[in-house]
């Protein structure tokens, strides 16, 4: 006999990428940081005094919050601490979001978005992303038309790597009737000439909520620490209401504060990672790929010529070197490739070179 309800027995859950316990695979399948955390991590790592444990951590991250807020110019008031970016997505879904109402959100992306919306047995208005990865029009009455709540939209978007500007998101807000999560899971590799950034819009708009993680550009994904910042009524009900009570345990918000603190240790990381998105892909083009623009830790590269996309997923994985492959279109003919260190990335364009040739 099975307990569980309908709508989760139904349903597929999240696909993890490989995680290989051999240390000479490349890994290039997860979009991790390839370069360590801050020193500074391992020092207070070192010093941490464990009797502090015996009690219950701070229940909202008060220290964070402020950081955070001061950081980005908002009040604490407008900023919830998450355990990763995924609890925070999760709690938009549960607090904004009716059983039987909608999410929104662009075909392809991130694959937790629809997971969540089963779990909370709600609908999914998906809608396809033209050929260069644009939004399609109308996109915001087309949303509106289905009755969703929440549109969640990753940006730099996932999986291409392209990024939505400001002004189109402030279009977006300005036309949805329901909420607009920008995931920005992947804004720290964004190159600073652009000077990106969407905080000036949760002054304009109440509707707007902006997802940030240290799990990218800050090198902490084994960390798990996240945070919404949004209009004080759309922080309110999670913070107070749906969100577990001390969802952040009091070693992840000390290293999350000395993280912070160090920034520019993960400005540099990213400006390398940037370095070698720009080489990775111009390699890749100059062997017969097709590969957008991307802002982004990774990049998503089409197959050249014949070349079957699984089929050199599998020979790469034979070469003991992990890229992500996608088994649905339109992302059938592509690899998404992490930005690894300057190593495994000349490893890794070495041995799709030799696969290229030999098919």
């Amino acid at each position: 006999m099975s307990y569980e309800r309908n709508n989760i027995r139904a349903m597929e859950g999240y696909t993890y990428g490989e995680q290989p316990s051999d240390i000479g695979v490349i890994k290039l399948n997860t979009n991790e940081n390839p370069y360590p955390p801050s020193p500074l991590i391992q020092s207070a790592l070192k010093n941490f005094d464990s009797d502090v444990l015996r009690r219950y951590p701070d229940p909202s991250a008060s220290s964070l919050r402020k950081f955070v807020a001061s950081r980005f110019d908002v009040s604490a008031d407008n900023v919830l601490v998450t355990n990763g970016g995924d609890e925070g997505l999760r709690l938009a879904v549960t607090t904004l979001v009716n059983p039987k109402g909608a999410i929104g959100m662009v075909d392809p992306s991130y694959s937790l978005y629809p997971v969540l919306a089963n779990i909370q047995d709600c609908r999914i208005e998906s809608l396809r992303l033209e050929k260069d990865w644009a939004l399609p029009k109308g996109f915001s009455e087309r949303i509106n038309a289905s009755g969703a709540q929440l549109t969640c939209l990753v940006n730099p978007h996932a999986p291409s790597g392209v990024l939505c500007s400001v002004d189109v998101l402030r279009e977006i807000a300005y036309g949805l009737e329901g909420v607009l999560l920008i995931d920005e899971a992947y804004v720290d590799f964004v190159d600073p000439v652009l000077g990106h950034s969407s905080i000036p819009l949760v002054h304009e708009f109440d509707n707007v909520l902006i997802l940030r993680t240290l799990s990218k550009g800050y090198s902490l994904a084994g960390l798990r620490l996240g945070f919404l910042i949004g209009n004080a009524a759309l922080i309110e009900p999670m913070a107070t209401k749906t969100r577990d009570s001390y969802n952040i345990d009091t070693i992840t918000q000390s290293l999350a504060l000395v993280a912070l603190n160090d920034s520019n240790h993960a400005l540099i990381n990213c400006d390398k990672v940037r370095a070698e998105r720009s080489r990775m892909r111009n390699k890749l083009c100059e062997i017969g790929f097709t590969v957008p623009e991307s802002q982004t830790n990774f990049l998503l590269a089409e197959v050249p010529g014949p070349m079957n996309a699984s089929t050199l997923y599998e020979s790469l994985h034979d070469a003991q070197i992990l890229v992500r492959y996608f088994d649905s279109m339109p992302l059938d003919r592509c690899l998404r490739i992490t930005i690894g260190t300057p190593e495994e990335n000349d490893r890794f364009l070495k041995t799709v070179s030799r696969i290229l040739q030999a098919s």
